[in-house]
């Protein structure tokens, strides 16, 4: 039974990807922040069942040698602990270089120390910036329109770097827009439900045009175990995407329409995004995923938000609805 090491397993997709890999007769050492708390995060809300096969671990993507410890008797690594908010890396990108190159530098130098059969590193389908062609390949070019895209960036080059230098056995794995339950506040589909839940008849968002293509995070998760299953996969970047696209002013039409009729969207300054970093349009191509391995998505996007919205539901006061979550 294969032991995969999970960082960033105390939040949204790492503690979906959990889940997915214990149901799928995986053993798991999960990789959450340490804090003095002795919180785990989502990993605290999954069944005793699913814990029972999962080692925690708490410490710092920034701490080589904590990382290194952690990875000790693991036959793989998934690493998805970074920080992701676009808002918040505007006044604090020091913060994104540190955990989000520095922390990848970390997995990749102690993989290739402990002689890791496999690394799959998690990049965003932020790092391709506004679409200059549709739908979006793995050869699209890439463009740093925020602190946090550029980041990604850069660790997507340094995990490339160690695949051609050191013969790492490295996975590029970039999801599109991944949404569903246990996602954070500052994401736009669970801002939208929230505020409708919550009884806000105006519904306050940034700009209405952009596009996205969404992926539920139980088919996410899927897409990371089926590219750790196929030796094909190693030396790529690969796509999770859709192919399907919708705007943020239509999703936020239909969300109100499920939820509350009677409610209208109001456009909030402080959410907009400076023209130039704004990323108007993201439409992924799933051709390469779909031909190396036998993921396809499971969930459609009525399912997905179905499932979200009655997420929310039960976990509304878990949730600050009342101001804006940068």
């Amino acid at each position: 039974m294969k032991k995969i090491l999970v960082t960033g397993s105390d939040g949204f997709i790492g503690s979906h990807l959990t889940e997915e890999l214990v149901k799928a007769g995986y053993k798991v050492k999960a990789f959450v922040y340490y804090n003095s708390f002795n919180t785990w995060g989502w990993l605290d809300s999954l069944p005793k069942e699913t814990m029972e096969s999962v080692e925690v671990f708490q410490g710092d993507v920034r701490d080589p040698y904590g990382v290194k410890e952690a990875m000790k008797g693991c036959d793989a690594v998934s690493h998805l602990a970074a920080l992701i908010a676009i808002p918040f890396s505007y006044h604090s990108p020091d913060a994104y270089v540190d955990t989000n190159i520095k922390g990848t530098l970390n997995i990749l130098q102690a993989a290739r120390e402990l002689d890791i059969s496999r690394v799959l590193i998690t990049s965003t389908s932020e790092v391709y910036g506004t679409a200059q062609y549709v739908p979006i390949d793995e050869k699209h070019p890439f463009q740093g329109q925020s602190p946090y895209s550029a980041t990604k960036i850069g660790a997507d080059r340094l995990a490339e770097s160690f695949y051609r230098s050191f013969n790492l056995p490295v996975t590029i794995v970039r999801p599109f827009n991944t949404y569903g339950p246990r996602q954070s506040a500052r994401a736009v589909i669970p801002t939208i439900i929230m505020q409708l839940l919550s009884g806000k008849e105006e519904i306050q968002l940034g700009s209405l045009t952009p596009t996205r293509d969404f992926n539920y995070v139980k088919d996410t998760a899927r897409g990371f175990i089926e590219i750790y299953k196929s030796q094909s996969t190693i030396g790529e970047e690969i796509n999770i995407a859709t192919g399907q696209e919708i705007s943020i002013g239509k999703l936020a039409e239909e969300l109100i329409a499920q939820i509350n009729p009677k409610a209208k969207i109001i456009c909030d300054e402080q959410r907009l995004r400076p023209e130039k970093s704004e990323v108007n349009r993201l439409l992924g191509c799933n051709k390469k995923i779909t031909n190396l391995t036998d993921w396809k998505p499971q969930y459609t996007f009525e399912q997905g938000v179905a499932e979200t919205i009655a997420f929310l539901k039960e976990n509304l006061s878990k949730y600050k609805t009342d101001i804006y979550n940068l």
